[in-house]
């Protein structure tokens, strides 16, 4: 990421995210951030979540500078686009919840964020970076994320069922970690359930 203008170097810059837009904007403003979405969409689902931002620009119908106005780097651009699966999951949470089984909502849940961590190449290498900074952009998807799993961690712990002394961001962790292998092992579908599995034992 060399500059906002040259673009790779540009976007590994540590810079606050910009919320997504929750005052008027012009229509044209609007108009592009829509575009940059959804061509990020396509990109990111395409090559993966180290996909070009120039590309991305480009298919919108803008510059890279316009792109970094609405997203001041790739963590600002990979939350906005994940925004929706992670409201997903957050309603998933809440739901597990309810399950008379604490333990196994928790392993459900975690599943699903395996799941959700492997929509796209590369995003479990993001999400594992960002788990314990606060600082990152993608920090507005991981916060949330992480007060979720610690009510469904808290209430496996309450029944016994998971040691006192684990922490959901080491869990978490370990959850992206192991997307990251099926990732890099696509050959092998069974591998995130048997990672899953493992690390659960060591748990109990």
């Amino acid at each position: 990421m060399v500059s906002a203008i040259s673009g790779e170097t540009a976007e590994n810059r540590e810079a606050t995210a910009a919320p997504a837009p929750t005052r008027a904007m012009r229509a044209d403003a609007r108009r592009n951030y829509e575009r940059l979405l959804t061509e990020a969409r396509s990109a990111f689902a395409t090559h993966g979540a180290e996909a070009s931002l120039e590309d991305v620009a480009r298919r919108a119908g803008v510059g890279i500078g316009t792109l970094y106005r609405h997203f001041p780097n790739r963590n600002a651009l990979l939350s906005a686009v994940f925004e929706d699966a992670v409201a997903d999951l957050l309603a998933r949470s809440r739901e597990l919840l309810a399950d008379p089984n604490p333990c196994a909502a928790l392993v459900t849940w975690l599943r699903e964020i395996v799941t959700h961590a492997s929509e796209y190449r590369g995003l479990a290498r993001q999400l594992m970076s960002v788990t314990s900074d606060d600082t990152s952009a993608l920090a507005r998807c991981s916060d949330p994320i992480r007060e979720a799993g610690s009510a469904l961690l808290a209430r496996a712990q309450e029944a016994g069922a998971v040691r006192g002394d684990v922490a959901i961001t080491d869990l978490l962790q370990l959850t992206h970690a192991i997307a990251l292998a099926a990732e890099e092992s696509p050959g092998d579908e069974d591998l995130a359930d048997r990672l899953l599995q493992l690390t659960l034992r060591g748990l109990t």
